[in-house]
Order: structure tokens, then C-alpha cells, then sequence
């Protein structure tokens, strides 16, 4: 079973790195006002430990200077700590959308088969939560960042003082050390758990509301509502159990602080007495290590959003790290003319399980369409999503043919694929945006008389005119959505058409509009059709009857009726439904 990866430590950091090295300017901007905000901090205090100094000494002159000189210093580190948030939203902004557009991208590019096994409830947390986990946390990063180099500064400010105030000051590290050792590796292992509980919690959820008619139709709310419970209380109790963590980890950050600062003023008081220091050093020191509570606890207490953003950075940086789909040949299809389909020993299966298409050898020649027919489990969408290229045959091989080249399906470039075949499934979307837009992704230079004709051709004319094509698209009926899909493919006008039960949406007084609007698409083309209905198998070329993985039997539908086989069975039981039931 292929699971989507998770990222880790070493391959999240190098991902930022990598992204960040696309900003340098934003990155250099951000860094230097972030040192110059951090240095006013820490001199503003270094400053007012001389000027009491000069007051004691009665040394008017160089108290002047320095007042001068403290305020000149708070101004500028003003200055500079808004142009360092400045700076730093600016980098963030576009380190999150650069985060967002990655992710986003290669997730439109991983294999269906990673989807199919990782679940939807799983890529949908890593791009929506845990993205937007990592984006809300890069505000705080750049702020760790300043609480960083607040104290490294503040350090060096300790030593210019006196050594005996800088290891007192060096005694709250210790406690940070063992509070940050004991913490540390729970927090990890708590917030991946929360996270992926998070995922279970949404898959269950998406499962419910998109399974919702069949939920009804069995009578199974109770029954989901139940598995909701379960997975928000597990959720719920791991987020608890991060919570009560991080409540141990702050008190004893509050007790460093605690046993730091006494440390500073029993040493300042005793180095006094024993004339060791000035009473301004002993100032400076504890208006330092005061200004360091905020610094400090922001990089201790941010462990916490850190933790959570690091395990929401790794399931992120995860689906960056499936690799993206191989380059293949980006030759188009050349002359506007047919092309042939040839399938030889095509097997597959998904996962360990048996294989659900047995060695499918099948040729489909240049304009003529085939339809696929056969019970539930057959092999019927398989095959068809095989043909289309939706993913990768575990055995065998799909050739295209044209006039003026060969090519195998899994040989073609995804950038190139539906130039040569154009696939309509059961399952439409209608996006966001106007009528235009939605007919215009698979034709991006189509003009208004080229998407009228394509939209007459599937019968929508009637519902869709000129001046309706830039309203918002909207909810609309099944059997619309998919005459969008059909015009959609027809302005894309590939020489090969999968269409995957593409009119069964329809209901009864639909069906014909949608049957002529699939003819419409496939005159001219070479077609592979899953039959929802046998009238549609008996419009096409030929029909091929699939039981077990294998094809039994292929003909024409006068042929099939005319063996008195499977097909002729299936017929029957199809067009006479009361006869074959009693």
C-alpha cells in the first residue's frame, strides 16, 4: 500500500532553506533590521548602567552625553523593531504563498494511485490544516529568530559588564536545558499523533458528507455520527494530552526566570559590597536580564507552536516529497487526423490484491468507437482509466498510432497526455468562476464562436447563450455539469475520447440530450465507452463483454445477438427486465 511520506527534520529544514534562497533580498532586509532592533535592546539597558554610574560619580557632563545618547538609542531601536516587523511579514507573506503554491501543485500531481491509497481525508489535512498550521506559524518563526539574536546579544552585554554578573545570569541555562530534554521528544511524538488523529478526523468527515446519499439511503447516520465521536474524542484527547504537557513545560520556564533574576541581584549586591562592581553594572545587569524575559520566553514558550508547526512542516513537506511524474516524450499528435488504440497483455490489480484485468489484448481502430459492457466488478473503469492514462499498467502496454508516429501511453509526457486522449467520467466539477472559465481551462485561446459551437454540438445551447457566458457557473443539474464536461473536451479536441459512464448521471428525461451530446463528441474520434445503458453500447462500432478481467466476447451488437452468448443474455435481461425475472 503506498502511504504519502512524511518529511524529517533534516528534509522540512532544507525545504525552507530552498524556498527561503528564492527571497534573499527579503531574507537579507528581514535579518538586518531583526540585529540592529535586537542591539538597540540590548543597549538601552548597558546605557542606563553608566548613566547611573555618572550621577553617582557626579559626572554632569557625561550624564548629559548619555541621556542623550539612551534616548537617541530607544528611538532608533523604535525605529527599527517596526521596520524588522515590517521586513519580516513581508518574507513571511511570500514564504507562505510560495509554502502554499508547492504544495499545492505537486498534490495536483500525485498519481491517483497514491491518492486512492493515502485517502482523501489525508492530502486534504496536509494541504488545507497542517498548510496553513505551517503559513500561521511564520509570523512566529521571525520572532524566534529576534528572540535569538536578543540573547546572544544580550550575552555578549553580560560579559562587557563583569564575568561574575554573566555566569550568574548563565545559571538559568541549566534549567532550560533539563525542562527543554524532558519535554522536547514528548512534545514530538504528541503533536504527530494530534496531527494525524486531526487527518482520521477529517477523512471521516469528508467520507460522511460525500457518501451522504448512501449514508441516507441505508439509514447509517447514527452509525457515521458515531465514528465522527470517536474520531474527534481521540483527537480531542490528544490535544489534551499536548496541552497539559506544554502547562508543565511553562512553569518551569517561570522558574528559571525566577532563580535567574534572584541570582543576578544576589551576586550584583554582593559584588558591590565587596567593591567588585558599580552599582550601574549591577543596574544594567538586572534591567537586562529583565528585558530578556520576553526573548527568552519566546523561544522557550514557542517550543510549543514550534512542536505543532514542525509536525505539520513534515506531513506538508511529505507530499513535496513524492517524486513528480517522470518526463516522458512531448511529441502532440501531429496530423489532425485518427489515431488507433492498441492494448497488449494488459494486467492490473491494486495493491496485494488479485489482479482485476487478466492479460486484456484489444485494438481499437482509427475513428471507430468500442463499448465496454459487463457486470459490477468486471474490469470495465480499470480498463478505460488504463487507456486514458490515469495511471500506470502493472503489466503490459497501451499504444497510440497516427499517421505520423507511434507512442505508448505511459510513455507520453503528462504535459502532452490529453492532447491525445480526453476523458469524461461520472464524476464532473464545476469550479468556481463564470461559464467562460469552466470551458476555457481545456482551451485557454477559445473564442466565444468556437464555445458556442462546442456547447450546440452537446445540446446546451438551450440553457447557455452569448451573453450567459460570463455569469458564475453556480450548482447546477447533473445533466448539465456533464454537457460542461462534454463541450469541455470537444473545445480540447483530442483524437481519442475515454468517456466512463459519462451519461449516467442523467435521469430519464435527460438521458437522450446527454446520449446525443457523447455522439456528438465521439463522431469523428476514436472512442472507448463504459455503457451505462446498452442503447449507448449498441450505438457504438463495436462492444466488448468483460467478465472476470477478461474480455468474452466482442463483435458488433447485430453480431454479439446473432452468437446467442453472454452478451445475448445480457440483452435480454436489459430490455425485457419483467420477463427475466419471472
Amino acid at each position: 500500500m503506498t502511504a504519502l511520506p512524511i518529511a524529517t527534520g533534516r528534509q522540512s529544514l532544507t525545504l525552507l532553506a530552498r524556498v527561503l534562497s528564492s527571497h534573499r533580498a527579503a531574507v537579507v532586509a528581514a535579518l538586518l533590521w531583526t540585529v540592529l532592533s535586537a542591539a538597540a535592546t540590548v543597549a538601552a539597558p548597558l546605557l542606563l548602567g553608566w548613566l547611573v554610574d555618572a550621577v553617582s560619580a557626579g559626572r554632569a557632563s557625561h550624564a548629559t552625553g548619555l541621556t542623550a545618547g539612551l534616548g537617541a538609542v530607544v528611538l532608533a531601536g523604535a525605529a527599527a523593531t517596526a521596520l524588522a516587523l515590517r521586513a519580516t511579514e513581508h518574507l513571511g507573506a511570500h514564504v507562505a504563498a510560495d509554502l502554499r503554491a508547492r504544495a499545492v501543485h505537486r498534490t495536483l500531481e500525485l498519481p491517483p494511485a497514491v491518492l486512492e491509497d493515502a485517502g482523501r481525508g489525508e492530502v486534504a489535512s496536509r494541504v488545507t490544516e497542517d498548510l496553513e498550521n505551517v503559513v500561521t506559524a511564520i509570523p512566529l518563526l521571525a520572532e524566534v529568530l529576534r528572540a535569538l539574536i536578543t540573547v546572544l546579544l544580550s550575552v555578549a552585554g553580560f560579559l562587557t559588564l563583569d564575568w561574575r554578573l554573566a555566569l550568574a545570569f548563565l545559571v538559568v541555562f541549566p534549567i532550560y536545558a533539563l525542562s527543554l530534554r524532558t519535554y522536547l521528544p514528548r512534545a514530538a511524538r504528541l503533536y504527530a499523533q494530534e496531527r494525524s488523529l486531526a487527518a482520521e478526523r477529517g477523512r471521516v468527515l469528508l467520507e460522511s458528507l460525500d457518501g451522504r446519499d448512501t449514508v441516507s439511503a441505508y439509514r447509517m447516520a447514527a452509525l457515521q455520527t458515531e465514528r465522527l465521536t470517536t474520531a474527534s474524542r481521540d483527537h480531542s484527547a490528544a490535544t489534551l494530552g499536548a496541552a497539559r504537557s506544554f502547562l508543565w513545560f511553562s512553569k518551569s520556564m517561570n522558574a528559571a526566570e525566577a532563580t535567574g533574576l534572584s541570582a543576578v541581584l544576589l551576586t550584583g549586591y554582593w559584588s558591590v559590597r565587596a567593591d567588585l562592581v558599580t552599582v550601574g553594572a549591577v543596574t544594567a545587569a538586572a534591567l537586562l536580564f529583565h528585558r530578556l524575559f520576553t526573548p527568552l520566553g519566546t523561544l522557550l514558550l514557542s517550543f510549543d507552536d514550534v512542536q505543532r508547526a514542525q509536525a505539520s512542516m513534515a506531513r506538508t513537506a511529505g507530499v513535496l516529497l513524492v517524486p513528480p511524474p517522470a518526463a516522458g516524450r512531448r511529441e502532440r499528435p501531429g496530423t489532425p487526423g485518427r489515431v488507433a488504440v492498441t492494448v497488449r497483455g494488459l494486467r492490473h490489480g491494486y495493491g496485494g490484491k488479485p489482479d482485476v484485468l487478466a492479460g486484456i489484448d484489444l485494438d481499437v481502430p482509427a475513428g471507430t468507437s468500442l463499448a465496454l459492457v459487463g457486470g459490477s466488478g468486471a474490469g470495465k473503469t480499470t480498463l478505460a482509466n488504463l487507456i486514458a492514462g490515469t495511471f500506470p499498467a502493472r503489466a503490459g502496454r497501451i499504444t497510440l498510432t497516427s499517421p505520423d508516429t507511434s507512442v505508448g501511453v505511459a510513455d507520453l509526457d503528462p504535459a502532452v497526455l490529453r492532447d491525445w486522449i480526453g476523458l469524461v467520467s461520472q464524476e464532473t466539477h464545476v469550479f468556481t468562476g463564470t461559464l467562460r472559465d469552466n470551458l476555457t481551462y481545456a482551451a485557454p485561446d477559445a473564442d466565444d464562436d468556437r464555445i458556442l459551437t462546442a456547447l450546440a454540438a452537446v445540446g446546451a445551447r438551450d440553457w447557455v447563450s452569448r451573453d450567459l457566458l460570463d455569469r458564475a457557473a453556480g450548482p447546477m443539474p447533473p445533466a448539465r455539469a456533464q454537457q460542461l464536461a462534454l463541450a469541455r473536451l470537444l473545445l480540447r479536441d483530442p483524437p481519442v475520447v475515454v468517456l466512463d459512464e459519462a451519461t449516467a448521471e442523467a435521469g430519464s428525461a435527460g438521458a437522450g440530450d446527454l446520449d446525443r451530446a457523447a455522439a456528438a463528441l465521439i463522431e469523428g474520434r476514436t472512442a472507448v465507452v463504459i455503457a451505462h445503458r446498452l442503447t449507448q453500447a449498441r450505438a457504438c462500432d463495436r462492444i466488448a463483454l468483460l467478465e472476470g478481467g477478461s474480455i468474452v466476447e466482442i463483435g458488433t451488437h447485430d453480431d454479439l445477438i446473432a452468437r446467442g452468448g453472454a452478451y445475448t443474455a445480457l440483452w435480454s435481461a436489459w430490455s425485457h427486465p419483467a420477463a427475466s425475472t419471472t
